[in-house]
């Protein structure tokens, strides 16, 4: 799935119910509120008293006690998924069941067994599914992508990417939980390695990956590195008890390219919800007396833009990237199930295709 493109649709924005109130669902809805592409029509919780309050707080129609109950709505065309991970893929697969395109938070899925038939799923029922990175869908994104061109930077040979913050209320985070698809791999890790499938289009053939582990059995941090058929290697790391980063360098034969690769970005340090500035630059050459160059990109929400992407492939029916997202999520998946698995055993994985 390419960046977003800012142009207004010519069709009817596309209808969304929100299936769960977590902190994450707020701030889509207040990032995606207003938005042409897009009306947010109903919302759901197993509450209807905490259902009714979110739909109160943005403005949204329709408020239902039950997940059931907002899937048979007939008005929406597609929900949107910010349930924890273990609950993804259920509920996406029971939307999809009841005709309702999805996008749907990260990691898709807890494993490559159940993006496989989340997919056939929405094959056989003829709606979208899509993984919803935000930082995929910024105009940044776009831009590092045209960065890696031969012209500028030459073959890509090798990448470093990472993303860490320290863990609040670890007692009772859902992340610290192995039953709800708890870990800093599938938490965390999944940034890096979608920005790694990203910029190396394929999944790697092998990894070997070594974590530390937190007393509830997931993973608290976890370093891989990712080898590749044709000799290119990348190494990811993530974890949940650092200072917060996010970082990725690109290093091609010509050239070098860095990026933060932010969800969400402002061209200001003062924005209203905390977002910053990303920094995206690039080395044209070989030298390390060579300066980077900054590259300047629109900026804005993430949920925004993803949003944005996923109504235009509904309504402009582009299956190309349809098919590009689906061939990616699948990668990840299979890459997350190789890095786990090394992980735990020690040993080097075999990447399953």
């Amino acid at each position: 799935m390419p960046p977003s493109n800012l142009s207004p649709l010519p069709h009817p924005a596309l209808t969304i119910g929100i299936l769960g109130c977590a902190k994450i669902a707020k701030q889509f809805a207040r990032d995606v509120h207003n938005c042409s592409h897009v009306s947010l029509q109903a919302v759901a919780s197993r509450d209807l008293n905490k259902a009714q309050t979110f739909a109160k707080d943005f403005a949204i129609e329709r408020a239902y006690g039950s997940y059931e109950e907002i899937l048979k709505d007939a008005t929406l065309e597609a929900i949107y998924i910010p349930l924890p991970n273990s609950m993804h893929a259920e509920w996406a697969i029971r939307a999809m069941q009841a005709g309702k395109h999805v996008l749907c938070e990260k990691p898709l899925a807890l494993n490559l067994s159940e993006v496989t038939r989340m997919f056939e799923v929405a094959r056989q029922h003829e709606v979208m599914l899509l993984e919803a990175y935000p930082y995929w869908f910024q105009p940044q994104t776009r831009d590092l992508l045209a960065c890696l061109s031969p012209e500028k930077i030459g073959d890509v040979r090798s990448m470093q990417a990472c993303f860490g913050f320290t863990l609040g209320n670890p007692d009772t985070n859902i992340r610290l939980k192995p039953d709800l698809g708890g870990g800093a791999l599938l938490d965390a890790g999944s940034y890096p390695l979608s920005l790694i499938r990203l910029v190396m289009g394929c999944a790697p053939e092998r990894v070997m990956a070594h974590a530390n582990w937190a007393k509830t059995g997931v993973d608290i941090s976890m370093m891989a590195t990712l080898f590749y058929a044709d000799g290119r290697r990348a190494q990811m790391s993530c974890a949940m008890d650092v200072a917060n980063h996010r970082r990725a360098t690109i290093v091609g034969t010509h050239g070098t390219v860095e990026t933060e690769y932010l969800n969400h970005t402002s061209d200001l340090h003062t924005h209203p919800w905390g977002y910053l500035p990303s920094q995206l630059r690039i080395r044209r050459g070989t030298a390390n007396s060579i300066a980077f160059e900054d590259i300047q990109s629109a900026t804005g929400s993430g949920f925004r833009f993803a949003a944005e992407a996923f109504a235009k492939a509904i309504r402009t029916h582009d299956m190309q990237a349809i098919e590009r997202a689906a061939a990616a999520s699948h990668d990840i998946a299979s890459t997350l199930d190789a890095i786990q698995s090394s992980a735990k055993t020690g040993q080097l994985v075999n990447v399953r295709r």
